[in-house]
């Protein structure tokens, strides 16, 4: 969701104490400008420029309305076989249920600007985020690129300023590993804050390397860690027309050989500093939830699989009756129990066991001997919250899902939307 106010929120109190260093990236060009189109006096649209032979790969929405943009990058992707050459994305209007003009609008900004770069169409990538259902002129954004192409280049804090909406916080992390001994960076940038949940959400996430790896090992490694990062966030259960994340590698670090298998050992560095990247991002995006004001974190074992674990995470994680009751610091176990018999997924009531915080609150099927409702209450007025349950099955699944208490001002800001 993206906010059309032009009085900036206030910042969240989840949010990092300061932006982290963001390490440049070799091989790619960053800049950002202000359109006019929903914002004034900020940046709103970012251009990146890819060196020839960048790599690129892409997870997107599940939505079955998604917007014209993600259907051209989707196709784009396929047509050019993860080639990349620009990324441009808009932030205030998702180009989203417009119907063939917003089709049309996609492919008239990639025309224009294969043409100013020298490359194919199907190499320039396109986001949008913002307002659904409202028409999108392409010519601003064009002349914007134009405008910031005789700029000097700008870094990623940036990038990620310009693409936020509701956002109260840019959202960026970075990091140095090596690879065959070779220095290589990862620097992500995200925006997300109301509109989330798993299957992606109103998010986009831009992650850029300068290793050398091939589309298809790319894919596969973000497709993993999709799954343990921006797919295990919510919310607010709701899953946008927009998202997407997009991992570019433009293999300007060193000369090392292509990496074109996903199991190399050389990747075993950069697996586990992509990984951390893209959890971080998540967190920050639910620390930037719409009037949040406490970080969840659910932790469930004991189902019968993995799949059947996140099911039961998200049960409680999306349970209005659940977020409310952290918002107002009460220790109600009770809707956790509740979430969790209404998720589908197979529980044994007798074995089950709950945790708020280092607390066991529920075993075998009844409040636990000496639970300490005052340990329970000083744990929920914390910032960070920590909830844990078994499901008490012979399984050994697995999940842990991150989310924020629902409150009055997740209301204001969505009851105030477009005005």
């Amino acid at each position: 969701m993206s906010t059309d106010s032009q009085t900036a929120s206030p910042i969240s109190p989840l949010a990092p104490k300061e932006m982290p260093i963001l390490h440049s990236v070799s091989g790619l060009k960053v800049g950002t400008t202000e359109t006019g189109m929903k914002y004034k006096n900020r940046d709103d649209l970012l251009f990146v420029e890819f060196d020839e032979g960048t790599q690129v790969a892409g997870v997107f929405t599940q939505s079955k309305t998604p917007g014209a943009p993600v259907d051209w990058t989707i196709n784009a992707l396929k047509a050019s076989k993860g080639q990349a050459r620009a990324l441009i994305v808009n932030a205030g209007n998702a180009n989203a249920f417009t119907g063939k003009a917003g089709l049309q609008t996609t492919q008239d900004i990639a025309t224009s600007l294969s043409r100013k770069i020298n490359c194919s169409r199907t190499e320039i990538l396109q986001a949008s985020t913002g307002v659904i259902g409202e028409p999108l002129d392409p010519q601003p954004l064009v002349t914007g690129v134009e405008d910031l192409m005789a700029k000097e280049e700008q870094g990623f804090e940036a990038a990620a300023k310009a693409i936020l909406t509701t956002d109260t916080f840019p959202k960026a992390a970075s990091a140095h590993l090596s690879i065959h001994g070779c220095q290589t960076t990862i620097t992500g940038i995200a925006k997300g804050s109301g509109m989330i949940a798993p299957d992606m959400a109103t998010m986009l996430g831009f992650i850029f390397t300068d290793a050398r790896i091939a589309p298809h090992v790319l894919h596969q490694l973000l497709q993993d860690y999709t799954d343990k990062s921006f797919n295990a966030i919510t919310v607010d259960s709701d899953t946008s027309t927009s998202d997407m994340v997009l991992l570019f590698a433009t293999g300007a670090s060193a000369d090392y050989p292509m990496i074109a298998d996903c199991d190399d050992p050389a990747l075993d560095e950069f697996k586990g500093g992509l990984q951390s990247i893209m959890i971080d991002l998540a967190h920050q995006i639910v620390r930037d939830g719409e009037g949040a004001t406490k970080f969840v974190e659910i932790e469930v074992t004991g189902a019968e699989d993995n799949r059947a674990a996140k099911t039961l995470a998200l049960a409680m994680a999306n349970s209005p009756l659940v977020k409310t009751a952290i918002a107002g610091e009460d220790p109600n176990w009770g809707r956790l129990i509740m979430a969790a018999g209404k998720s589908g997924e197979r529980v044994d009531r007798d074995k089950m066991k709950l945790w708020i915080g280092d607390q066991m609150v529920a075993n075998e099927g009844a409040r636990v001997a000496g639970y300490s409702e005052e340990q329970a209450t000083t744990h929920m007025k914390g910032e960070v919250i920590r909830l844990k349950l078994d499901g008490g099955t012979t399984g050994t699944g697995t999940a842990t899902v991150w989310t924020c208490d629902l409150t009055h001002g997740y209301i204001t800001i969505n009851a105030d939307y477009r005005s």
